[in-house]
């Protein structure tokens, strides 16, 4: 199985960037845990603070691997260009948060980009990106 981690705007700072939100730790040491937790995976990363290259990365892959999962960041409140990629593509995408952004901030109540995803993870830490790469194994 092949399956692309998609980090959108600035989560190239996690373990710095707010950490009662974002926790301690960066996406580079996670994402070494789940290549060690997902053996049988082949699990590639890409991040991008620019909505252009992700809509890209997600045209790229989106025909040729089995799986997306996309924190696509603030984007995810603001992005329906990034909407219609995801729904332009073939590959199942799943949409991750860190933090619980039902218990944020109003604007960050709203997703553009849910209602073309397979599902949705909010609120586990880091741990989301565990349980997205689990659901595609059931």
């Amino acid at each position: 199985m092949k399956v692309l981690i998609i980090n959108g705007p600035n989560l190239n700072l996690l373990g710095t960037r707010e950490p009662t939100i974002y926790g301690n730790q960066s996406f580079e040491e996670y994402f070494l845990q789940l290549q060690s937790n997902y053996p049988e995976v082949q699990l590639e990363y890409y991040q991008s603070n620019i909505e252009g290259e992700l809509i890209n990365k997600l045209h790229e892959v989106g025909f040729s691997y089995d799986a997306i999962i996309l924190n696509a960041g603030a984007y995810t409140h603001t992005s329906i260009a990034i909407a219609d990629a995801i729904a332009a593509i073939e590959t199942p995408v799943i949409e991750v948060h860190i933090s619980n952004t039902f218990k944020r901030e109003e604007f960050r109540k709203h997703s553009y980009i849910s209602s073309v995803c397979q599902g949705t993870i909010v609120g586990f830490g880091l741990k989301s990106y565990d349980l997205a790469i689990a659901s595609f194994q059931i």
